[in-house]
């Protein structure tokens, strides 16, 4: 059993400025909004908070997006409601205006002659645009590298959805659940008559996940994270492997078997007590077909059906996630729809920061210690001065995740080999 000490549950949970933690997830790009967020250049700016920080974020003139801090530096009064316009934000009280470099480019209030515009620099963090998402680094500007080469973001429009959802708990805790299999076999399972199956988000499982309830578990830390693998009985000879990934700092891919999409999830710290989950679910050979599309907008699955303008999901804390207790007895293991709302449910209901000297952890939970682990080391080295290697490594990141029936004498990492190598990428060299 391993329950962490008080001060690692503090260290590992807190991501503000200055904090460990947060310096440790600032030197990997984030992705902060959907592009659809920012419609067209000059819209209205957008408010949003990333790792305790308050930001605007606005689409310029010629369509480029920006993120800078939210109070301007003259007085404090928000840019979010300042003027978009002529590749600017002009703050609505006093004029002045900042280009998507934090320069103060006017100053009108001040006299002409004078150079004092020049003095003065905004917070502004750089901005990349892939994926129908808008992704912020805010670390510091001379490490900055080159986004992940992760597949789905890759990909065209048509092989790709993707979602985002609020979620009112840290971003450890959400993530946790992110990396834990073996909950599958309970909180997304249904119960039948005579037997338990699990089909979740249209689809339904292999028979080896139902029958062996309590995987095997082994780790392997990666250059771009870990790898977790979870071995079930499939026959008298063959073992079932479910190979996921968890990749620096917040990104999980999780299996799906020969055909079938793929998906995953990105963990993106709001404050210490709320996260966006994002989701992606994509195919990499082929476009997705429009039942794949509807099934996965159907709320059943990992994209959360939520509010279109505060993406907080229509089933929350609130209304107890619509639990009806008829179909927990009768037919869902939960009694919650969704797969998403379930997993929000676990989350948000050990509180805001879970105080992990509480927990017993078992053998199931290899995983998530093996995460923990090395996010506290990675964050312990930076301080001692050792940058993240993942951080300047995008093409670490060019891994899928997979489900292969082996020979109970071949290792996993062998059989699994051709499987977790992404086809979109040559492979890393």
């Amino acid at each position: 059993q391993h329950m962490p000490p008080a001060h690692d549950n503090t260290y590992i949970t807190r991501t503000g400025p200055g904090t460990p933690m947060g310096n440790l997830l600032r030197r990997f790009w984030a992705p902060v909004l959907l592009s659809s967020e920012l419609p067209g250049p000059d819209c209205p700016p957008v408010q949003l908070r990333v790792m305790s920080e308050d930001l605007v974020a606005f689409r310029t003139t010629s369509g480029r997006p920006a993120v800078l801090a939210a109070n301007c530096p003259h007085r404090g009064a928000s840019l979010f409601f300042g003027r978009n316009e002529e590749e600017g934000l002009r703050c609505v009280y006093h004029g002045w205006k900042f280009d998507a470099a934090g320069r103060c480019t006017e100053m009108p209030n001040e006299p002409g002659e004078s150079a004092f515009k020049d003095q003065v620099r905004h917070t502004a963090y750089p901005c990349r645009e892939q994926a129908g998402i808008i992704w912020v680094y805010m670390g510091p500007p001379d490490l900055r590298a080159a986004l992940p080469q992760l597949e789905w973001a890759a990909l065209p429009p048509s092989h790709i959805v993707v979602s985002k959802r609020l979620q009112d708990c840290n971003y450890l805790q959400a993530m946790e659940g992110g990396i834990d299999p073996s909950h599958l076999s309970f909180l997304h399972s249904k119960k039948a008559a005579a037997e338990r199956s699990l089909e979740a988000g249209g689809i339904r499982f292999p028979p080896y996940m139902a029958r062996d309830r309590h995987p095997r578990f082994e780790t392997l830390e990666t250059g771009s994270g870990v790898q977790i693998a979870a071995r079930r009985v499939a026959d008298d000879e063959h073992f079932y492997w479910r190979i996921s990934q968890f990749l620096l700092p917040w990104y999980t891919i999780f299996p799906a078997d020969p055909g079938l999409p793929l998906g995953g999830h990105a963990w993106v710290p709001i404050d210490d007590t709320h996260c966006w989950t994002w989701s992606f679910s994509w195919q990499a050979e082929r476009p997705l077909t429009p039942e794949e599309v509807t099934d996965m907008r159907s709320g059943m699955g990992i994209h959360a059906h939520v509010d279109p303008v505060t993406f907080r999901p229509l089933a929350n804390r609130a209304n107890d996630y619509r639990i009806d207790r008829a179909e927990q007895r009768r037919g869902s293991f939960s009694g919650i729809r969704g797969i998403g709302e379930q997993d929000m449910a676990a989350q948000e209901s050990m509180g805001p920061i879970y105080d992990r000297t509480k927990e017993h952890l078992g053998v199931s939970d290899a995983a998530i210690i093996s995460m923990r682990r090395l996010l506290l080391r990675l964050a312990h080295a930076l301080e001692a001065g050792q940058e993240p290697a993942a951080a300047a490594q995008p093409k670490n990141y060019r891994v899928r995740s997979a489900a292969v029936v082996l020979p109970r004498t071949q290792p996993w990492q062998q059989g699994a080999e051709r499987a977790l190598a992404s086809p979109v990428f040559p492979q890393p060299g």
